[in-house]
């Protein structure tokens, strides 16, 4: 690869995948792909390619744990040891600590958890495969999951990133625009509020950067949204597993 500061990211107004600078990177996104869960999904984002499954709501072990009034939500994000090029040694770490927290916060907002006192939520996110982005996948993939599990939501979340490459905001972040990209901005929102239930920022922007990376992230979050309803309705509508 060529040395850092040569490396072009955008030729001649389009990215190195080929891509516009306000394009979502082919997305796919399955519903119902695990009969032993109560819900579950598969999504890819360009090489990203995540599975989450739900399972709950269910009695809390050790019960310790649980609350009188409201269910508690938990998530575990994790990658597999062959998602990236380098093996990644298997079990947690700090990373995919934060991130499930992460994800767990931005989902939390759509759920009636004091519907399920003493319950639990449990939300299983698995990096099959990473290219970036890697927790907006996870977390479109838990949003539907939680659907396809039959938890009633005020609305899905949706979510996809944004970032600034050789001094552009462009929108769906890929592998070496994360490397060597200025900044990298995941974004969340509830699509029928415009809510924001994630927000984080690695890098620097303007003000006039920033508001133009919102809108940008809004746009594709709409995108990401209407597939995510498009997946439910072929899930029910065909009434059957994905094997």
């Amino acid at each position: 690869m060529q040395a850092t500061e040569d490396l072009k990211l955008i030729v001649d107004g389009k990215r190195l995948d080929g891509r516009a600078l306000d394009e979502l990177r082919p997305t796919k996104i399955k519903a119902g792909v695990l009969n032993r869960a109560e819900g579950s999904a598969y999504v890819e984002m360009g090489n990203t390619k995540v599975i989450a499954g739900v399972y709950g709501p269910r009695e809390v072990h050790p019960r310790h744990l649980q609350k009188s009034d409201t269910a508690i939500l938990r998530c575990k994000y994790t990658m597999a040891p062959f998602s990236v090029d380098d093996r990644k040694r298997p079990g947690p770490d700090r990373r995919s600590t934060e991130i499930s927290m992460v994800i767990a916060n931005a989902i939390a907002p759509v759920i009636n958890l004091a519907e399920f006192p003493k319950r639990g939520i449990d939300i299983f996110i698995e990096v099959l495969q990473a290219d970036a982005s890697t927790r907006v996948a996870g977390l479109n993939a838990a949003s539907v999951a939680l659907a396809d599990a039959g938890i009633e939501m005020k609305d899905l979340v949706s979510s996809v990133s944004v970032g600034k490459i050789d001094g552009e905001i462009v929108l769906d972040v890929a592998g070496v625009e994360d490397c060597f990209g200025d900044t990298d901005i995941p974004v969340a929102f509830l699509p029928r509020t415009d809510e924001i239930t994630l927000l984080q920022i690695d890098g620097n922007l303007s003000l006039a950067e920033f508001e133009k990376s919102l809108s940008l992230a809004k746009k594709g979050a709409k995108e990401i949204y209407s597939m995510q309803i498009n997946a439910l309705k072929e899930r029910y509508s065909h009434d059957r597993i994905i094997e």
